[in-house]
């Protein structure tokens, strides 16, 4: 995508991100998981928590002409210095597999969290496993089953 804008996170942005994660729970991720879950997942989602994620991770929102198409995050994996962690990587539903992903964890992996970090991890979903394969993570400590989260716990060391 040559359009394609990578900026930080701005305030601003906190409606149309929720609305972003909230299609991914609804329109996505409920070919994996319960709806009911996804649902709820939904409803938490909302601006105030993502303004809380922008608060203590360094968020980027992908853009194609000035709209937002997606996002990512990375913060400290529990405060320590050389561990992070990837949050919150969406893209909306109708421009999945166009290679925006990619470029959201391209530039996630040029942030001083990830530049600083030994290891960073990923709660990866069902549905986005194979991606983040596909980017260099691979589960962590060989573990291939579900967390208590529903999510794969996938790790890439630098």
């Amino acid at each position: 995508m040559e359009n394609l804008e990578i900026r930080r996170f701005d305030k601003n942005d906190a409606t149309t991100i929720s609305k972003i994660l909230r299609r991914n729970f609804l329109e996505v991720l409920t070919k994996d998981y319960p709806k009911e879950e996804m649902e709820s997942l939904a409803e938490v989602y909302n601006e105030d928590k993502v303004l809380v994620i922008a608060g203590y991770a360094h968020m980027y929102v992908a853009c194609i002409d000035n709209k937002i198409v997606g996002c990512g995050s990375i913060s400290s994996f529990w405060g320590k210095e050389d561990e992070s962690i990837l949050l919150t990587i969406f893209v909306l539903p109708e421009v999945h597999n166009k290679g925006i992903g990619r470029r959201i964890i391209e530039t996630l992996e040029l942030d001083e969290y990830f530049l600083r970090a030994k290891r960073i991890e990923i709660p990866a979903s069902i549905t986005g496993c194979e991606f983040y394969k596909k980017m260099g993570y691979d589960y962590k400590d060989g573990i291939t089953e579900l967390d208590d989260e529903g999510n794969f716990r996938l790790e890439k060391f630098r």
